[in-house]
């Protein structure tokens, strides 16, 4: 009889807060992806010099470049960061790509304009497991590629040795081996790559480290890569998520 009254008073016990915040939780999915973090570089100066001009450079360039490459490699997952994007991919490859081929855009539409009032991207790339829902990406690679793109070189790109590796057959471009670099509520080092672009040639400056093959970027090449890491890295999700 006790063990009854007992169980009795468990089942018309009241839904607590955190019972009902649970439920209400939107779906959690595990995956791999890569992540793509972008900043502006000295956007307060900007907009203590001009902040209207900042705000509409700005918006020119996610709707003119941004945006579409985003769309054109197939990001999972995009979302604003205030004065940056965070974004996630199916495989290294679109993740690299796609942050090459911004910085280059981004070279071309700056020619011409004072240094000052440029618009100047640093970008950081990681990849591994990642949780996400409907919302956001979470977990310690979406950190990493945060923590990446503030050492990048202005208008260019650091990323993890596993990214370096993973696009390395693809890319003919060469990188800079800068050692293992430690980072703030992070235990372990990581170690770290970077790509600078000249204003020139716009072609990857390097020092240190080149990556194997000398042919140019295609999109054939690409299609294949892509086609073969997506099978091993993740499960196609069919969708891609926006946050502006």
């Amino acid at each position: 009889m006790k063990l009854r009254m007992l169980t009795e008073s468990r089942v018309a016990m009241p839904e607590t807060p955190g019972r009902r915040a649970r439920r209400d939780l939107p779906a959690l999915e595990r995956r791999w992806g890569a992540v793509l973090a972008v900043d502006i570089v000295g956007y307060s100066r900007l907009t203590i010099l001009d902040a209207e001009l900042a705000y509409f450079l700005y918006k020119s360039h996610r709707r003119e470049l941004l945006d579409p490459k985003l769309g054109e490699y197939g990001a999972r997952f995009f979302k604003s960061t205030g004065d940056g994007i965070l974004a996630e991919f199916e495989t290294a490859i679109d993740a690299t790509c796609c942050a090459v081929d911004i910085q280059k855009g981004m070279i071309e539409r700056g020619r011409g304009a004072a240094k000052d009032k440029q618009i100047i991207f640093r970008m950081g790339l990681s990849c591994g497991p990642i949780l996400a829902d409907v919302e956001d990406i979470y977990g310690h690679d979406v950190n990493v590629a945060a923590r990446l793109q503030t050492i990048a070189p202005a208008g260019g790109i650091a990323m993890t040795d596993e990214i370096a590796t993973r696009v390395e057959s693809v890319l003919a471009m060469q990188l800079d081996d800068v050692g293992e670099q430690y980072f703030h509520n992070m235990g372990r080092p990581v170690r770290v790559f970077q790509c600078s672009f000249d204003d020139d040639a716009i072609e990857p400056r390097t020092r240190t480290k080149q990556l194997k093959g000398s042919q140019p970027l295609r999109r054939s090449v690409q299609r294949v890569m892509r086609s073969a890491l997506s099978d091993k890295e993740s499960n196609r999700s069919g969708r891609v998520m926006r946050l502006s």
